[in-house]
């Protein structure tokens, strides 16, 4: 029989070992862990040298920085939805290319291309240190290339020059400032909204505004930013003179400025047994209602009938947007897997579009109601897609994604003809 003394020696040298591998793998895990923050904080050093953190900007541009941040662009590569499409787009076979979401989403990536992961890894944390669309991405831009699909931004970096509207900015020590007539123009905007690159498959149906420049707007003399960063009195920076100056909310369906993308006209025909309404749906803007970025992005036009008790009697509605298919003509609301276009029902730039409902007079009722709602619609897909925005939301199924947004409303007490 074995020693015991012997046996046990053995046992704790067989648990120093198994205890020294341990504190060895947890060793070099933790070694690799601070590798990977020491290189994720030697990216962003070298990103935020070219292109300045908006909190720097915020030291003397407060008014411009707090309009900012409750914009839409503030918020580019942080909503659940936009870390769920991504989680998608890398897993499909057209994820290969990392920075592709990021052109629009973080245009600064163009001129990082190696640092790709590095934006992927701050999207996906949730609470991304890094700028996504700031002053930086839009102020260094120099000009825009239009020649390119989509248009590419060509940035000027390294000489601490700031492009802008203005003749007369003040001098600092900041950073320079020269007017470019760019920041008046719609061409500054079409980098990003005239057509997706991850959508390159679907050639001219990758058309995000229509025939905008067509408009009566347009040729009126309205630019992208009459609208969307309409003129203000204020500071551009700290301690200035008040003047004219561009709002940076850019409001557009978040916003007041969705109520005035259309009109609705509402007619209602009683002849007995039947009833009729017909609307004129009403499209007030120079673009596509819809911009059909992102795939699912979609108008619905709800019409509700209330009879006695104001039960619902009839429902019916119309939806404005793009289904597309992908390469095995499977729907689909992912742009990146379009490779055409099943059906088209956009409103064109400033069209008008009519809409007949016809059901049964209600019964029973001197009088019924006719509810009309005009709305972005909430986001739809996959299950698995809405579920993973849902996990990934601190609001749950109640996350901004998952409620319309409503854009025109009619409503009216009809009498029932005897």
């Amino acid at each position: 029989m074995e020693d015991m003394p012997r046996v046990k020696n053995r046992r704790g040298l067989l648990r120093g070992i198994i205890v020294s591998a341990l504190l060895c793998v947890c060793a070099i895990a933790s070694y690799g862990v601070q590798q990977g923050l020491a290189q994720d904080a030697k990216a962003q050093s070298t990103i935020e040298k070219a292109f300045p953190s908006s909190s720097k900007c915020k030291r003397c541009h407060e008014r411009v920085f707090e309009e900012w941040e409750t914009s839409p662009l503030a918020r580019s590569i942080h909503t659940p939805t936009f870390r769920a499409a991504l989680d998608a787009y890398l897993a499909s076979p057209a994820g290969k290319d990392k920075a592709l979401c990021f052109r629009c989403h973080a245009p600064h990536v163009r001129e990082f291309a190696d640092h790709a992961q590095f934006f992927v890894t701050q999207a996906q944390s949730g609470e991304p240190s890094l700028d996504g669309v700031a002053c930086a991405q839009c102020h260094l831009i120099k000009h825009v290339d239009r020649t390119k699909q989509p248009p590419e931004p060509k940035y000027e970096l390294g000489t601490k020059m700031m492009y802008g509207p203005y003749k007369d900015a003040a001098q600092n020590l900041a950073h320079h400032s020269m007017e470019s007539a760019l920041f008046h123009k719609s061409d500054l905007c079409l980098n990003c909204h005239q057509v997706v690159p991850a959508a390159a498959e679907l050639g001219k149906s990758n058309d995000l505004l229509g025939n905008w420049d067509q408009s009566k707007a347009v040729k009126s003399g309205k630019e992208c930013q009459t609208c969307h960063m309409p003129e203000q009195v204020g500071e551009s920076a700290n301690g200035e003179a008040k003047r004219k100056v561009a709002n940076h909310t850019f409001p557009g369906r978040i916003g007041q400025l969705r109520q005035e993308a259309a009109r609705l006209e509402v007619t209602t025909k009683v002849d007995g047994e039947k009833t009729t309404v017909t609307v004129a749906v009403q499209s007030l803007v120079p673009h596509n209602l819809p911009t059909t970025h992102p795939g699912w992005a979609s108008v619905v036009l709800d019409l509700d009938i209330k009879g006695k008790n104001l039960k619902t009697v009839f429902n019916d509605k119309r939806v404005y947007g793009r289904t597309y298919a992908d390469a095995k003509g499977h729907k689909t609301v992912f742009d990146f897997e379009a490779v055409k276009v099943l059906e088209e029902t956009v409103l064109k730039p400033e069209e008008k579009r009519m809409e007949t409902f016809s059901f049964p007079t209600p019964k029973d009722t001197k009088t019924f109601d006719v509810e009309v709602v005009l709305s972005y619609a909430p986001v739809t897909g996959p299950a698995t897609f809405l579920q993973r925005i849902e996990a990934e939301s601190s609001k749950g199924a109640q996350d901004p994604a998952f409620q319309p947004i409503p854009i025109a409303k009619f409503g009216e007490n009809v009498p029932v003809a005897r």
